[in-house]
């Protein structure tokens, strides 16, 4: 959402002869030789992997082949990515260019940091997406063109070929700003969005739209509803959050369960831009506690006065939502922060990383940009929970990500706090791609999977041979993390599980065998590619990915 327009004939010519020259001058700018490494005493370090990705990467979502996706809108206008053989879009109700021979989304390699364009028609502007059970990415809604649009993106490796398809079937209410989350049938529910007081499931299956309360009595002057939070709860309903509340929700009867009580502070979701997971579960209370993290936001009214510049949110909140009488326990973070994304790391910790101290989501409505990381860690008491993490010297702010990779370092991309690609005011269209390494990297000895099977059944007992240079103390965590789709400080889907586990048995060739069990149902883990990592001395593995089904 912004102010400012480019209108009339004149001004689109003479700003597509700015973007060229942009491009022009930007292009030798990120190209430059060199890849700037960070590191200091605040922990963990930094190193940009691609310095001209040729987009910003609005949502960016890891596949199970280890690539990443990376998705702009489609409706800004040239991007600094061709696309190959002489491939264009041409689509009469684009407002920037009705020509477009660039690429608005791109598969991204680890490791060798190629950038591979990829082709999409519609406009996926603020638009919403989850991974199905076979792996592939399901896309929703979007702008103009891509208001009741439904795309899938089936991954490959990297050098095979793969590209979106826009489907036949389209959703039955345009959504811009929706949230998605897969259940236990193997559907996504889509809750929300601008104008969308309903949810709906992709595939419908027979089911049609269903009103939600909470969205229409959440729906303030400034819509502080938008990406509204929400996450399966090992009961098999669903939690979602807007603004400053929150229901429990059956969604198989489509019927709210619960109102819980309202969070203290001002509003968390779109503008307002704070940031959501709901912390791991475990198999060692039977998958039963589940316990819902907030952090961050806005004060209501940043949105609709943004020369003000209001102060962000300096809060977290706790809740344990299906608890007899459940209440927010509050504590403050190091510093005041909105647009941070927040993401389960493989040791069960949290990292809250990007955003703003200052403003709301939009464009140019922020400042102040918060260049430090946070590792929040949840098992610790109150007061001695975050740490300060080294900073970046790149502000990432409105339109950013960040991702867990397979192999635990945290992939940072995006940031365009403007209306097109504009490289010159504060806060510039962000073309390079980072790379965090947390503090776990550089703490001794990694462990490595050696062995693992592929594919697992619901419930399943089976082994994971693990290599490990170091004596572990006490037992190798076995946990489970899925890959959410991430965008606008929301990482949809994300999942953790931490597996209960054996005592480390020593084998033949050295290593360690250490004996589990599978997620009972899809309740606790719905169906798809999941990253296995060991964990010893507070040290992670590369994942090993594995298919739940």
């Amino acid at each position: 959402m912004g102010l400012c327009k480019v209108s009339g004939r004149v001004d689109r010519i003479l700003f597509n002869i700015f973007l060229v020259l942009v491009a022009q001058s930007a292009i030798w700018q990120y190209n430059s030789p060199g890849l700037q490494l960070v590191v200091a005493a605040g922990g963990g370090s930094w190193e940009v992997v691609v310095r001209n990705a040729g987009i910003a990467s609005m949502h960016t979502a890891v596949t199970h082949f280890g690539n990443v996706v990376l998705l702009d809108r489609t409706n800004i206008g040239p991007s600094l990515l061709p696309l190959p053989n002489g491939i264009c879009r041409d689509n009469h109700r684009d407002q920037a260019s009705k020509h477009d021979c660039t690429a608005h989304s791109a598969l991204y390699t680890p490791g060798t940091n190629e950038v591979r364009p990829l082709f999409i028609f519609t406009d996926t502007w603020c638009s919403s997406g989850q991974f199905r059970a076979d792996g592939t990415l399901v896309q929703t809604g979007g702008n103009l063109d891509g208001f009741s649009k439904i795309r899938t993106f089936t991954p490959c490796a990297s050098g095979e070929d793969c590209n979106w398809v826009e489907t036949e079937t389209n959703l039955q209410q345009g959504r811009w700003y929706a949230s998605n989350q897969q259940l236990p049938d193997g559907t996504a529910i889509v809750v929300g969005g601008r104008g969308a007081f309903t949810a709906e499931f992709v595939p419908a299956n027979g089911r049609g739209q269903y009103h939600l309360p909470l969205l229409t009595e959440t729906n303030d002057a400034q819509n502080d509803n938008f990406y509204p939070f929400v996450h399966l709860l090992p009961n098999n309903r669903l939690y979602i959050f807007a603004n400053r509340d929150s229901i429990l929700y059956n969604w198989e009867q489509q019927i709210t369960l619960k109102r819980l009580p309202t969070i203290p502070g001002g509003p968390r979701n779109y503008p307002s831009a704070g940031s959501s997971v709901m912390l791991p579960l475990s198999a060692a209370d039977d998958w039963a506690t589940a316990e819902i993290l907030i952090c961050g936001g806005s004060e209501f009214g940043a949105f609709m006065d943004p020369r003000a510049r209001l102060p962000a949110s300096q809060t977290c909140g706790r809740i344990l939502p299906l608890a007899a009488n459940p209440e927010w326990a509050m504590e403050n973070m190091p510093m005041r922060r909105n647009m941070g994304d927040m993401i389960l790391l493989p040791t069960r910790q949290v990292l809250i990383i990007n955003g703003a101290e200052n403003g709301s989501q939009g464009w140019g409505f922020a400042s102040n940009a918060v260049l430090n990381p946070v590792l929040y860690n949840p098992a610790l008491a109150p007061g001695t929970r975050f740490d300060t993490l080294t900073a970046t010297n790149i502000a990432r702010v409105y339109h950013s990500t960040a991702n867990l990779l397979p192999d635990g370092r945290i992939l940072v991309a995006g940031s365009n706090s403007h209306e097109f690609y504009t490289f010159s005011p504060m806060f510039p269209t962000e073309l390079r791609i980072e790379a965090f390494s947390p503090p776990y990297l550089a703490a001794g000895a990694r462990p490595a999977i050696v062995a693992v099977p592929g594919a697992l059944g619901y419930g399943q007992n089976f082994v994971v041979e693990v290599e490990y240079a170091a004596v572990p103390r006490g037992d190798i965590e076995l946990n489970l993390l899925t890959a959410p789709y991430v965008t606008h400080s929301y990482a949809q889907g994300q999942r953790l599980l931490q597996l209960g586990v054996g005592a480390p048995v020593r084998t033949a060739a050295g290593g360690y065998a250490i004996a589990t069990r599978a997620p009972p149902s899809a309740v606790i883990l719905p169906a798809g590619y999941a990253m296995l990592f060991a964990v010893a001395n507070g040290v992670p593995s590369e994942a090993a990915w594995v298919h739940v089904t």
